[in-house]
């Protein structure tokens, strides 16, 4: 009964993004550090236009130093995606980051290192809610009204809530040990 519906979201959002195929499973991606330290990200899974907590995942950033988002974008979107091809698990229709065209140039970078070229890749920018697309300079021009947008950014300011609330969590964790 639920397998065949589909979303009229879903069904924006491959029409606003040219899509071959409708984004059931979308996977987005953000970054969280305050003053260079403890920087973490964190990736949500949205199935059908709605959270799938169960699939959601952190990720302390290992490899690079200090404030730099581009390289943290591409050091997650590398470990979830050579994971999931370890595994041979499903891979998503959709994968979002949160940012524009240097982080998704970056995480564009974790793909092909993976040999992953067939999953669609979008960044969006929260100042003025701009949709990039690999090969474009210029920002995809979407209505700010489109059903689709309007859920890509409830997708994306999710995953940003999840990166943020483990990065707290990480530094009070810190804090109280530095206490004893």
């Amino acid at each position: 009964k639920y397998r065949n519906y589909i979303p009229k979201t879903l069904l924006s959002i491959q029409k606003d993004l040219g899509l071959k195929i409708i984004p059931r499973k979308i996977e987005a991606f953000d970054v969280s550090h305050h003053n260079a330290e403890n920087t973490v990200a964190s990736m949500v899974s949205f199935l059908n236009a709605k959270a799938n907590k169960k699939e959601y995942r952190k990720f302390n950033i290992k490899s690079v130093k200090g404030i730099d988002d581009f390289s943290s974008i591409k050091e997650v979107v590398y470990r979830r995606y050579s994971r999931l091809k370890k595994n041979k698990e499903l891979l998503p229709d959709l994968i979002l980051i949160d940012g524009g065209k240097g982080q998704l140039n970056y995480a564009k970078k974790a793909l092909k290192e993976l040999s992953i070229n067939s999953i669609p890749i979008i960044g969006l920018a929260k100042r003025l809610e701009q949709v990039f697309i690999p090969g474009n300079s210029e920002p995809q021009i979407i209505s700010k009204h489109s059903p689709g947008l309007i859920l890509l950014r409830k997708i994306r300011d999710e995953a940003h809530r999840f990166a943020i609330t483990f990065h707290r969590n990480k530094q009070l964790k810190l804090k109280n040990k530095s206490k004893f």
